[in-house]
């Protein structure tokens, strides 16, 4: 009786073993990247996609390593530390992410920082404190745009002028950049990170372009604008940021 039930429960995981490989191998759309391009096989992206499913948009990447195995090393301060990031920019408006319209350039980005925590609203770590989940891989919506005070050609998540009001989004965690929080858990499988991100309007999504971007920020060591600087690209999927992703529906 063990046997069969042994023998049956074999052959059931053998017909669900293919399906299962064939979601984690599936890098069909999108953009194909080259591997080898990164340092950091977590990090060295094979492929990144979105596609719509009803109102929501599945952000996808795959690197060669295991993904989000690697997280920045604490400092102890929130001054100078890294945040490791995982990135999708977009040409979506930024005002589909209840930003001020034209802000930048509008990116998903799946990150881990161990020495901050920006989830205000969320204990991603289920211990029962809101402010201490920064090393859990989490997503938020970012606005990008170029400061020469990063680094020639660099980019920043921008900041906000003191005393200015943009327009900002519900979930925003209170910093003065323009970032959000909106608690979208990402999912991490082997060599594959996703998010799945719903939308009011689905239509303004299915015609975007998009790439694939990993990167290290840091938190500017005066706590001053910029604040958060990118400062290391490790890999993008386009090799030059030319946004030639088409989004599959």
């Amino acid at each position: 009786m063990l046997k069969s039930t042994l023998i049956t429960a074999t052959l059931l995981m053998g017909l669900a073993l293919p399906a299962c490989a064939q979601d984690r191998e599936d890098h069909t759309g999108g953009i194909k990247a080259e591997s080898g391009n990164a340092k950091l096989a977590p990090f060295d992206m094979i492929h990144a996609r979105i596609k719509t499913n009803g109102n929501v948009a599945v952000f996808h990447m795959a690197v060669s390593g295991r993904a989000g195995e690697s997280k920045p090393t604490p400092v102890g301060t929130l001054a100078g530390s890294d945040v490791f990031s995982y990135v999708w920019p977009t040409n979506i408006d930024s005002a589909e992410a209840g930003f001020e319209p034209e802000a930048g350039i509008l990116a998903l980005a799946v990150t881990a920082h161990p020495d901050f925590d920006d989830t205000p609203l969320y204990d991603e770590n289920g211990d029962g404190n809101l402010g201490n989940d920064g090393n859990v891989w989490h997503s938020h919506w970012v606005v990008l745009g170029p400061d020469e005070a990063c680094g020639p050609g660099a980019l920043k998540v921008i900041d906000i002028p003191e005393g200015a009001k943009p327009r900002l989004p519900k979930t925003w965690p209170n910093l003065p950049i323009l970032i959000d929080s909106p608690g979208w858990d990402p999912v991490f499988s082997e060599k594959i990170v996703e998010v799945r991100v719903p939308f009011a309007n689905i239509a303004v999504v299915e015609k975007a372009s998009f790439d694939g971007v990993t990167s290290v920020l840091r938190i500017n060591a005066n706590l001053h604008a910029p604040l958060l600087c990118i400062v290391d690209v490790l890999d993008v999927a386009s090799g030059d940021l030319s946004l030639p992703g088409k989004v599959d529906h």
